[in-house]
């Protein structure tokens, strides 16, 4: 709960957590904490005794937000102390952190502020004018820090130190991990470091943990899309390929298709990097390359653990791929992530990574391509009267031209982008028989796209019809999709 009257720290230790009208005791409450907890209230409060998991989700829920009050201003920092590690190894929670030294404090309120506004990643970069931070959120990066004198090797340093990184290496990149606490809940934090012309870049991909999974219903695909993927992910063997750029969801729609196909008769076995959720009931393997643990050296060392269903977190390289079709053919249904524009470029995809015609058309099932487009605020989307470029992909798409559409302006809710959250619009390619043959035959990507996808469920169809219903706008659609079928 915003705003409450209690640190992390204090309710963490003591096991408090005020909670509206409540007092919620975790079972080791001291009496101290009671006795304070009453005594901050200012109010009667009813005391309520819960175990050890409900304390957890009570102190999550009351700390998410920010309970911890707000972060002080970054023009009230002095950089005078070096950044020091003390912490031990063990998962640093951000919150409880109450270090003075303004390098550390710096970088704790740059992955507080992050982590809080949903970023997906948090980009450091040195420049001639000194030190520039930005965070994506919805997939567009925004400026949180701009300033010429804050000490940039000593924040570099800093996220060096707490990723385990070796802090006299400048001149190679490097990458690394964090595992943070944010008010009890699980952050994964990925570092990658790259030598600049004024200092190393820092990119941290952040990975929320306790966000879990979600069924394929509420990632935004339709009910006949559904039926489809679940159709897919109970078949006995090949591969189901998720394409799409960096960042757009295509390891989570696997994921929850594992939770499809995941039964008590089927073992099943994943190769990742990183490993982004815990998934119950599944073997889960992180790669390693500086070893030799590579995708395609995980996905060998698979076959021998007798599995029905593998996923490898990306089809890279030839090794990788021709692997894959291998363990498809002896048996095994295979998941993976590709990077191609489309569902059936996935084909050209493997083409170009050396797969033969007849070893995709044997192999492949189905390719799903996917794209995340930023919903309009609802706050502040303006509507408006369609232009004649609108019309013209509208109709262009078979949908009706309506009355209105709405398009971005911004406000103070959505920090002025116009946006707020974001959906994923899908792209499904089964592999039928007549799609086989093609690709047995070396057909074009436009006749494969011809004979598999139906023009009503194109990428560019699936925005548009979201653009119809008032949930985003052409410009978004275009910024992410394009123009063209």
């Amino acid at each position: 709960m915003a705003g409450t009257p209690l640190s992390f720290a204090f309710c963490h230790d003591q096991q408090v957590v005020l909670q509206g009208e409540q007092l919620i005791a975790g079972p080791e409450a001291t009496l101290t904490g009671l006795r304070e907890a009453r005594r901050r209230a200012g109010r009667p409060v009813e005391l309520r005794e819960v175990d050890a998991d409900g304390f957890e989700r009570a102190l999550n829920t009351a700390f998410q937000d920010g309970g911890a009050g707000t972060d002080e201003a970054d023009d009230a920092l002095v950089f005078d102390v070096e950044a020091q590690d003390d912490t031990g190894g063990r998962p640093r929670d951000l919150l409880e952190d109450k270090t003075e030294a303004p390098v550390i404090e710096l970088v704790n309120q740059l992955l507080r502020r992050t982590v809080r506004a949903g970023a997906s990643d948090l980009h450091v970069e040195p420049h001639e004018g000194g030190l520039r931070a930005r965070m994506r959120v919805d997939g567009t990066l925004q400026t949180v820090l701009d300033r010429s004198d804050v000490p940039v090797r000593r924040v570099v340093s800093r996220l060096k130190v707490m990723a385990g990184l070796d802090i006299a290496e400048t001149r190679l990149p490097q990458d690394g991990r964090i595992a943070l606490r944010l008010g009890g809940r699980a952050i994964d934090v990925r570092v990658s470091t790259l030598p600049g012309n004024y200092g190393e870049r820092v990119v941290l991909r952040v990975l929320d943990r306790s966000a879990g999974l979600r069924p394929l219903e509420q990632l935004g695909i339709s009910e006949a899309q559904v039926a489809q993927l679940s159709r897919l992910a109970e078949l006995p063997n090949g591969i189901i390929l998720s394409t799409g750029p960096t960042g757009s969801g295509k390891t989570t729609t696997l994921y929850s298709m594992l939770q499809i196909a995941n039964r008590e008769e089927r073992n099943i076995v994943t190769v990742e990097d990183p490993i982004e959720y815990d998934l119950p009931g599944i073997s889960q393997s992180q790669i390693n390359a500086e070893i030799g643990m590579t995708f395609a050296a995980g996905l060998r060392a698979t076959l021998r653990q007798d599995p029905d269903v593998i996923l490898v977190g990306e089809i890279r390289d030839t090794e990788t791929a021709r692997t894959a079709a291998q363990a498809a053919l002896t048996g095994h249904l295979v998941f993976s992530t590709l990077h191609a524009n489309g569902s059936v470029a996935a084909v050209v995809r493997l083409r170009d990574l050396g797969l033969d015609d007849f070893l995709i058309a044997s192999t492949l099932r189905g390719v799903i391509a996917q794209r995340l487009l930023r919903r309009l605020c609802p706050s502040c989307k303006q509507a408006g009267t369609p232009d004649a470029e609108a019309r013209a992909l509208l109709q262009g798409a078979g949908l009706e031209v309506p009355e209105t559409l709405y398009h971005a302006k911004g406000c103070a809710d959505c920090a002025g982008t116009g946006y707020s959250g974001r959906m994923g619009v899908f792209e499904i390619a089964e592999i039928t028989e007549p799609v086989r043959e093609a690709i047995n035959e070396g057909a074009t990507e436009s006749r494969l796209r011809d004979l598999a996808v139906p023009a009503a469920g194109s990428l560019l169809a699936q925005g548009l019809e979201r653009v119809v219903s008032g949930q985003t706008s052409v410009a978004e659609v275009i910024r992410v999709i394009g123009d063209v079928r």
